[in-house]
């Protein structure tokens, strides 16, 4: 036996037992009466005889004239018969009264089964009872004032209230699953105003008998009025508070758990229809739920029977217009049951709130089902199934903001030797059973805290985290490497590995990206000295030592204006026309010549000459856009925005105030963001954010795929454009795990209705590949390296083909067709950012 029906048999056990008890009592009191009252007050002529049957008649009436409110199954009646018992036992002995309670109710209630007869006829003998023991205690008889027979009557007809509610209450809220208290209190306003209607019908009908009984004609209308005012307000009170319950109920089910939203679903709907059991089975009967009394009940497959039998009344789940049925609703009664016009309203809202809201709960299912899918594919490599570059630089970093905690965090960086002959002599599935072997060995090897990587080829990382001491490192990777000295078994052969490893400590300063740096020095140091590992010694870095003295002719090269501004265009893949180019800061040093930016960027931004140093940029990049216009090339530049920028409050005055003195519109403007914001800093570069965009300034996202960013840090940033780092197109043609990340980052800016730019693109073969997967635009070598800003527009007055704006021949010439796959979208421009959407 289930736990619902067991509950359902004790809940029926208590109710007997209750009714039992009323039953018990009133015929303790009908007894009474037959053997004492009946036996000094018996009907002594026709009158009595009269009176007797007229009492009878008038109880009867008054259980017959009833407000209905249905629970359920089951319909509760509220009567005028304690205002007939009342009136009664002040014209009658109490006997009397007691008795003709008893047959007037039976005759009334016969149509009702047999345990509500029970119930009505004995609650109603003991208000009866009761209401003429009140009399007699406050002498009613000897009253003949006015105020005072009113006040003894009130008092009488207080305990009358009182006995009734004290007498069904109990049972009506066992019967509904509801707390007596709770029970109580609902609709109490509109039972004390309905007891005083009654009580004041009561004492004009017995100040008109004492007056002129003829006027006892005028009170049927004035019960009848004031009974249909009465029902009226519990009709009016009962929808108002259904419509109540059902704006709650469908602003509850306004979450994004579909778990939730069935259980909100079940539960509510249980107390909005007052419904015995309610059940939700979703579409293609994947799943039904069940709940009643606020508890789930089940939670499983379509098609387990119901413990609860009676009448079922369905509505499908489906929308407003009749579309997008998600599957049905079902209300079951243990008795029957016809819903009201209002009632059946109310259900086909619910119906279609309850459609919609699991609509969205799925759809957001899926798109968290895919966005798992394509977080784990973007930090996985898809061949050895390790951590790829981005999630061992997300990680790192992490370890390395809490290192202070847990002891010592290092890098060994692991290359194959000779790799390359093995895949040219063997094939390239033999390689990849060589990376995985090495993969599986290094796994094996690691610590459970280690985090062990592959950042490409045959290049392999792990991460060493909570070292007593530094010099623990050099152990740790001599194990490692020694774990790939046994030959591997390929086919049937068995290939010698060989390796070279670097190993850092984490630095003080830079981050994961430099000590990743630093681990890439120390094994080709290892690599150059005919060593199996190397450790990083910083005196032997000469980029490191180039940085401490270029940090200090910083100020002097800002004052001088030695910084400029090369231009790498954008271009339309398939036309080859250019749609932007990006500004690329260079030094031009009086000793070292052209500077690259990653050798001083760092220490530009920990000067304190950023402020200068951007403005400067942006200038240059705006006074190029400006000649650029005026030879009729209309295109957009991209500058890039250091993180520390963000956080500067008046950075975006900064950037309007360079447009409007260059008197260029903002959208010609794009900023490209770096990967590297993390989520503590989204509140603090929010307002920024928001206000460039708000202002007109499109903003882009660098480098994706390669940082710390999520869906959610998506969510936040408002960006127009996603830029696919160049290390995943260099390595599209030979890395699945590349060409899943350009894919799922071209389908993210669908999705999201985003421009997407490649980096990188130095073959025709690159460039026909993501045209094909749907990419529109892209940068790089086979179109131009960065030029001045007078070198680009020359090449662009120049153009490709007799075509001026363009830089290389379109993919297909004008006018031919194109075979496209199925889903692709045709050419066209993208209204967010102008450049042209191709296939996807």
């Amino acid at each position: 036996m289930t736990l619902t029906r067991r509950r359902e048999n004790e809940t029926d056990r208590q109710l007997r037992l209750l009714v039992g008890l009323v039953v018990v009592l009133a015929a303790c009191v009908t007894v009474g009466a037959l053997w004492t009252g009946w036996a000094q007050a018996r009907p002594r002529s026709g009158d009595d005889a009269i009176t007797a049957l007229m009492l009878t008649l008038l109880i009867a009436l008054g259980t017959l004239v009833k407000a209905r409110i249905r629970i359920r199954s089951t319909t509760h009646l509220i009567s005028w018969n304690e205002t007939a018992i009342v009136l009664g036992v002040a014209v009658a002995p109490t006997s009397w009264v007691v008795l003709c309670t008893g047959i007037g109710v039976a005759l009334a209630s016969l149509r009702l089964p047999a345990i509500k007869l029970l119930f009505g006829v004995s609650k109603n003998i003991i208000v009866a009872a009761g209401a003429g023991g009140a009399l007699a205690f406050l002498h009613w008889g000897s009253t003949s004032d006015l105020p005072r027979m009113v006040a003894v009557l009130a008092g009488a007809y207080l305990v009358a209230a009182v006995l009734d509610d004290v007498l069904a209450i109990p049972v009506i809220a066992l019967a509904s699953g509801t707390q007596i208290s709770r029970q109580f209190r609902s609709n109490l306003d509109l039972r004390l105003g309905g007891f005083a209607v009654r009580f004041v019908v009561a004492a004009c009908t017995l100040i008109i008998l004492r007056a002129d009984p003829r006027l006892l004609l005028a009170m049927p209308p004035l019960v009848l009025s004031l009974h249909l005012a009465y029902s009226t307000r519990i009709r009016t009170r009962t929808e108002q508070q259904a419509w109540q319950r059902l704006a709650r109920t469908t602003d509850a089910l306004n979450v994004v758990d579909l778990d939730d939203v069935l259980t909100t679903a079940v539960t509510q709907a249980a107390e909005l229809f007052s419904a015995d059991e309610v059940e939700v089975e979703l579409r293609d009967r994947s799943r039904s739920v069940r709940g009643a009394n606020g508890t789930i009940t089940y939670d499983g497959p379509a098609g387990e029977p119901s413990t609860v039998d009676g009448s079922v009344i369905p509505s499908r789940l489906e929308g407003h217009d009749g579309t997008a049925d998600v599957g049905m609703l079902r209300l079951r009664f243990r008795g029957p049951v016809q819903l009201s016009e209002r009632e059946q309203y109310t259900l086909r809202t619910f119906a279609s709130a309850l459609c919609t809201a699991v609509r969205n709960a799925q759809a957001y299912a899926e798109l968290a089902r895919v966005a798992d899918e394509h977080a784990h594919a973007a930090t996985h490599d898809a061949l050895t199934g390790l951590a790829n570059r981005r999630d061992l630089l997300e990680r790192g970093t992490e370890q390395i903001a809490e290192r202070h905690a847990e002891g010592v965090t290092a890098l060994v960086l692991i290359d194959l030797n000779h790799f390359k002959e093995v895949n040219d002599t063997l094939g390239h599935a033999a390689g990849d059973q060589v990376l995985m072997q090495v993969a599986d060995r290094l796994r094996a090897a690691a610590c459970p805290d280690d985090l062990v990587a592959r950042l490409g080829g045959d290049e392999f990382a792990v991460l060493l985290r909570g070292l007593p001491a530094p010099a623990v490192a050099a152990h740790r990777a001599e194990a490692l490497l020694g774990a790939l000295h046994e030959p591997l078994d390929v086919d049937g052969m068995r290939i010698s590995v060989e390796a070279s490893g670097g190993i850092a400590a984490a630095p003080a300063s830079g981050g994961m990206p430099e000590l990743l740096r630093r681990a890439d020095v120390a094994m080709y140091q290892a690599k150059r000295a005919g060593q199996r590992i190397s450790t990083y010694a910083p005196g032997r870095d000469t980029a490191d030592l180039g940085r401490l003295t270029l940090g200090g002719e910083l100020p002097r090269a800002v004052a001088d204006h030695e910084f400029t501004v090369n231009f790498q265009p954008i271009v339309d893949l398939g036309t080859g026309e250019v749609t932007g180019a990006e500004a690329l800061a260079r030094w031009h040093h009086p000793t070292h010549g052209i500077i690259d930016p990653l050798r001083f960027l760092d220490a530009v931004e920990r000067s304190g000459l950023l402020p200068a140093f951007a403005e400067a940029i942006l200038d240059q990049a705006l006074i190029a856009v400006g000649s650029w216009r005026a030879a009729g090339f209309d295109l957009p530049v991209s500058v890039n925005v250091s993180p520390r920028s963000l956080l500067d409050a008046r950075f975006p005055g900064a950037v309007l105030a360079r447009l409007r003195a260059h008197d260029l519109p903002p959208d010609r403007l794009v900023l490209e963001l770096t990967e590297t914001l993390t989520l503590s800093q989204l509140d603090v570069v929010d307002r920024v954010l928001s206000r460039l965009r708000e202002s007109g300034v499109r903003l882009a996202l660098d480098d994706f795929g390669t940082g710390y960013s999520s869906l959610s840090l998506l969510s936040r940033i408002p960006v127009h454009e996603l830029k696919i780092d160049r290390s995943f197109v260099t390595a599209m043609e030979s890395s699945a795990e590349a060409a899943a990340v350009i894919r799922s980052t071209l389908d993210l800016g669908r999705s999201l209705d985003l421009a997407v730019v490649a980096e990188g693109v130095e073959s025709e073969p690159q460039r026909r590949a993501l045209w094909e997967l749907g990419c529109a635009a892209g940068q790089g070598h086979l179109f131009a390296r960065p030029l001045p800003a007078g070198s680009l527009l020359a090449a662009l007055q120049r153009g490709s083909g007799g075509r001026p704006g363009a830089l290389v021949p379109p993919l297909h010439d004008t006018g031919a067709v194109i075979r496209l796959s199925t889903g692709r979208r045709q050419p066209g421009r993208n209204r967010a950012t102008g450049l042209p959407h191709l296939p996807a």
